[in-house]
């Protein structure tokens, strides 16, 4: 047995403990979750060290039932004499909360019985050492592009993260996960006309990160391309959205169709299941058990088995998004999105989410616009959930004739969800390097509101 299993047999023993004792104390029903963590991250600017951070971590959760009440108490002390203390301080405040009818634990037909391996944890740590060398070739490679006059800073991290889950009606699962990152910001020109920009890369295992001198050349290209922006007019046109800002979309999407907000009726698209808010041929999924996905789990935040769901088939809403007591209140079943952390109960949250891509190519996209705007970074976040009201800042690019001509800035475009996913025609560009993820997408009739 590995290290790695071993720990987590051990926070399964524990957890199992804390439970049982919980139920042999008066609780009708209990879960506990663990989360165990280790972090190392470097910052290097100008061609010298800066910060190097190590930080280790350990937080119990536990849940208890009694009756309709729930209670939530968490730990970072896992010694035996505040373990009980938490447990004692638990039932006394699930004693005194009042009733939750939609509150419990997970249906236990609906629990995870086969926990997939999703290749998620790298087993190698790499030293302070390594780490500096990936940041001073990404930051060289950045100052080396003609124009960049100065450095944010680069850097370098990795992490380690152990997760144990235990329910009293028979579930008990654990995985690891690690992640490696990279990235370089870097400042072009000089005085007032300075402009930043940034590439990053992140994986699951350090093998996967994309090249450091590739990472610092692209943030010192894509910095020195925003240098003397212009203003626009205020007006109505085509918008296209970089994938680095696109999948913004999708976050606004899945937090319009979230049970919790569906429940209260504090979503745009509250009455929209199985109606069609995308245009035809978009299609969405959620996928967790993705190999080595930046948001892979392998099993929900209740133990629920969780699978593959298209939240959008040709257009239309499949589903919504639900944990267990969401799905109550809709008088559904949980979709196994269930998230949660050690001081609350779950809510719904998705993995692995992506909008698949369409047939056309970026340039394809640029192709049919006379004049528009090409979208590389947005500002603030104006969005009302209730109306699907959309207003933020942006910047980026002016198109004429189906080419990126000169960079732009202070604008703010506008619009609202619902017409804007009606109109969205995605490219075939899509990659995965976010855990939510979309091609380049371009939304027809937005205002865009300049001088």
């Amino acid at each position: 047995m590995s290290q790695n299993a071993a720990d987590t047999a051990n926070d399964l023993d524990l957890l199992s403990d804390l439970v049982a004792k919980a139920k042999r104390a008066g609780a009708e029903a209990a879960d506990a979750v663990l989360f165990e963590s280790a972090s190392l991250e470097v910052s290097y600017r100008l061609g010298a060290r800066e910060d190097l951070e190590r930080s280790e971590s350990k937080d119990l959760g536990l849940r208890i039932f009694l009756g309709r009440k729930q209670a939530i108490v968490s730990s970072t002390d896992i010694s035996p004499a505040s373990l009980e203390e938490l447990l004692q301080r638990g039932l006394a405040m699930a004693a005194a909360m009042p009733d939750d009818p939609y509150c419990g634990l997970a249906e236990s037909g609906r629990l995870s019985t086969d926990i997939p391996d999703l290749d998620l944890y790298d087993d190698g740590e790499p030293t302070p050492e390594a780490l500096y060398e990936m940041a001073a070739e990404a930051e060289a490679a950045a100052l080396a592009v003609e124009g960049v006059t100065n450095s944010e800073s680069a850097g370098a991290g990795w992490g380690r993260n152990r997760i144990a889950l235990v329910t009293s009606n028979g579930f008990s699962g654990g995985y690891a996960t690690s992640s490696h990152s990279l990235f370089a910001s870097v400042i072009a020109g000089e005085g007032t006309g300075m402009e930043r920009d940034y590439d990053f890369t992140s994986a699951r295992h350090g093998a996967d990160l994309g090249a450091a001198a590739g990472i610092g050349t692209v943030a010192g290209e894509r910095a020195v391309r925003r240098l003397n922006p212009r203003k626009v007019e205020s007006q109505q046109l085509p918008v296209i959205f970089d994938p680095r800002v696109a999948h913004s979309m999708l976050g606004h999407f899945t937090g319009a169709i979230s049970g919790v907000s569906v429940a209260r009726g504090t979503s745009f698209l509250k009455d929209s299941l199985g109606k069609k808010v995308f245009a035809d041929g978009i299609t969405i999924a959620d996928d967790p058990h993705r190999p080595r996905g930046l948001a892979s789990k392998p099993f929900d935040g209740e133990g629920v088995a969780n699978r593959k769901w298209l939240l959008v088939e040709n257009g239309e809403l499949a589903t919504w998004i639900m944990d267990s007591a969401s799905a109550r209140q809709l008088g559904l079943a949980t979709t196994g999105h269930a998230s949660r952390g050690t001081s609350g109960p779950p809510s719904p949250s998705t993995t692995n989410l992506y909008m698949q891509p369409g047939a056309c190519s970026r340039e394809d996209l640029l192709a049919g616009v006379a004049s528009g705007l090409y979208v590389s970074e947005l500002i603030g976040f104006g969005v009302n959930g209730v109306t699907g009201d959309y207003s933020r800042g942006a910047s980026g690019f002016w198109i004429e004739n189906g080419v990126l001509s000169h960079p732009v800035s202070e604008l703010t475009i506008a619009g609202n969800l619902k017409d804007m996913f009606l109109n969205i025609t995605p490219a075939n560009d899509l990659t995965f390097r976010y855990g939510s993820n979309a091609p380049t997408l371009r939304i027809d009739g937005l205002m865009v509101a300049g001088t």
